[in-house]
């Protein structure tokens, strides 16, 4: 007979079943205590060799430009882009920034006489280049007829586009004055003619969420005329 109190053997504080995966007190301070001084032990663990490195300072280049007629001397992280160099460096910000994408042209200058989307090109590509901005083209006082015939047609009205529209606007009649020929030119053999279609045509890539197209239309006609004259 078994005195009362005991208990079975198996049923002892510390004596577990061979798979029995409880831990007691004792049992868990050992194993906390074993990782802490794992962890002291090596400090350059996997996790962190795994941690990336610092990112590297951007590589700063200097950068000549003529802009409006003036030599301008920066110094330009190569990653910059065109239209933020002339925006943030130069606070030229008649070039407006749209899109970013080169879908909307709002951001449109003149490089070496041909026009270009600002935001899509790195400035560091055009190292020496002459670059006319909207600030450029004329002065209050003396207006490009470009800037005129779009004031004379109402050719804006919020104006967020206007500076873009008149950059591509020049550009184009240049285009056709040097026999550029478009997509709708019919006669590839003989200069191209400023008709409605080519000028439409070549404005495309000029967007005007305000919707002033036929005033646009009717400014670029009327310039065409007078710079022809």
């Amino acid at each position: 007979m078994s005195n009362q109190g005991e208990y079975p053997e198996d049923n002892r504080v510390g004596k577990h079943e061979p798979h029995d995966l409880s831990l007691t007190r004792r049992d868990l301070i050992k194993v906390s205590a074993a990782t802490a001084a794992t962890a002291v032990v090596y400090p350059h663990s996997t996790l962190a060799a795994s941690v990336p490195a610092a990112t590297p300072a951007p590589e700063i280049m200097p950068l000549t430009l003529k802009v409006n007629g003036k030599t301008e001397q920066l110094e330009v992280d190569t990653r910059t882009m065109l239209l933020d160099a002339l925006r943030e460096n130069l606070h030229l910000i008649g070039t407006k920034k749209g899109c970013d994408h080169g879908q909307c042209g709002a951001c449109t200058v003149l490089v070496n006489g041909r026009r270009l989307n600002a935001c899509l090109t790195l400035a560091v590509m055009h190292q020496g280049a002459e670059i006319t901005t909207i600030e450029g083209l004329g002065s209050p006082d003396n207006l490009h007829p470009m800037q005129a015939a779009f004031i004379k047609h109402d050719g804006f009205q919020c104006g967020y586009c206007t500076s873009g529209q008149i950059c591509s606007s020049v550009a184009v009649l240049k285009e056709i004055q040097d026999g550029i020929p478009s997509h709708v030119t019919v006669d590839l053999v003989s200069a191209p003619e400023t008709t409605a279609d080519e000028i439409r045509e070549r404005m495309s890539g000029n967007i005007c969420r305000c919707g002033a197209y036929a005033n646009i239309l009717a400014a670029i006609e009327d310039a065409a005329g007078e710079i022809k004259s």
